[in-house]
């Protein structure tokens, strides 16, 4: 490796690491009591210590200090996931078994290093090739959340950003991988080095581009009070509302078999991204599924609590409801009441006044 491009390389992977940081910080100092912004955080320490640990100058195999950095490093694409994840799904939880799925991760290079013959890690173990293709498949996992969720997503900030941070992530982890399972770090490290700096440091200025672009990451990370004042939100047709709320209502156009957002506002004869406007800052909402999903909740409350119904099956009424399957019904039905269908129908008929309704999923309306 020529000085110049050893110099090059160290400096876009020194920029690329401290910009991380940075990111992470501010991440945790205006939201960090959000496990959006948390992750977010842990990315980000975990993209700084990789812009070390892939540079063609890092040592391989690790025999010391740099065993625990290459580990998490290689546990970072679990959060890169996790983070995706909690960025632009608002029911997400991390569970136990996020924190094991983790731990695996970080566990198997430290086997490598301290178990397994580390003098001949990673060329004839076959782990490295196993981390590499893991990294693939969380890449895979976190652009689909980006892409499945996308069209659902109420708000435009948000539905900005997503693409731009997750996207251009995966596809650099993607890209890194393949790399490393086509042997081009062994065929041309020089080249694959700077080519990696110069992707991460793409990837960090994308990210904090993005990021700074929202404003004061409430879009992002709710339930947070903003860094900075926002602009005044342009005020929202009431005709619109009105209209949207006589098509559920009345019409009970939540009913209908995989309904979208764009069918929606065409049957309303509205532009889809002002019916976006109108149920995220009108009506509180962050998701359209979510939206759909408090009226065909509201629904199946009344006939489980109606006695004339009560020898109709579960599954009818989430059909008849608008769900597609018993599991979402299910999922929505104790996000919204912390409990499940059986035991509320039970509850509410046994006793003859419904249980209260104290879930996350809060805002029930009335669907009469």
């Amino acid at each position: 490796m020529t000085a110049a491009v050893h110099s090059l390389d160290i400096a876009l992977r020194s920029g690329a690491g401290l910009l991380l940081l940075l990111i992470g910080g501010l991440m945790l100092r205006d939201h960090g009591r959000t496990t959006g912004a948390r992750l977010g955080a842990a990315f980000a320490m975990g993209g700084a210590i990789f812009a070390i640990t892939s540079s063609a100058g890092f040592h391989r195999p690790p025999v010391g200090w740099d065993i625990p950095l290459m580990a998490l490093a290689t546990g970072n694409n679990v959060v890169f996931w996790l983070f995706a994840r909690a960025l632009f799904d608002d029911g997400f939880r991390l569970k136990p078994r996020h924190g094991a799925l983790w731990a695996t991760m970080v566990g198997l290079p430290v086997l490598c290093a301290l178990v397994l013959h580390p003098a001949r890690w990673p060329t004839q173990n076959g782990i490295d090739d196993v981390l590499t293709l893991a990294a693939l498949g969380f890449a895979v996992l976190a652009t689909a959340q980006t892409i499945g969720s996308y069209r659902d997503d109420l708000v435009e900030p948000r539905r900005r950003v997503r693409v731009m941070i997750v996207a251009a992530s995966a596809g650099f982890i993607a890209l890194t991988a393949v790399s490393n399972l086509m042997g081009a770090q062994e065929a041309s490290p020089a080249l694959a080095s700077l080519v990696g700096a110069a992707g991460l440091a793409a990837i960090a200025l994308g990210v904090a581009w993005a990021l700074l672009g929202v404003a004061g990451g409430r879009a992002l990370f709710p339930g947070t009070a903003p860094a900075r004042p926002a602009a005044e939100p342009e005020p929202v047709d009431p005709r619109l509302i009105a209209a949207l709320d006589r098509a559920m209502k009345t019409d009970r156009a939540y009913r209908q078999e995989a309904l979208t957002i764009g069918a929606l506002a065409h049957s309303l004869g509205a532009p889809e991204h002002r019916l976006r406007k109108a149920i995220n800052q009108g009506l509180g909402f962050r998701n359209f599924n979510a939206y759909l999903n408090s009226f065909r909740i509201a629904e199946t409350l009344a006939a489980l609590a109606d006695p004339a119904q009560a020898e109709v099956p579960i599954l009818t009424i989430a059909l008849d409801a608008g769900f597609n399957s018993l599991g979402p019904f299910n999922r929505a039905f104790r996000a919204a009441t912390d409990t499940t269908p059986t035991a509320y129908r039970r509850q509410a008929l046994g006793a003859g006044d419904a249980p209260s309704i104290s879930g996350s999923a809060g805002r029930i309306p009335n669907s009469a």
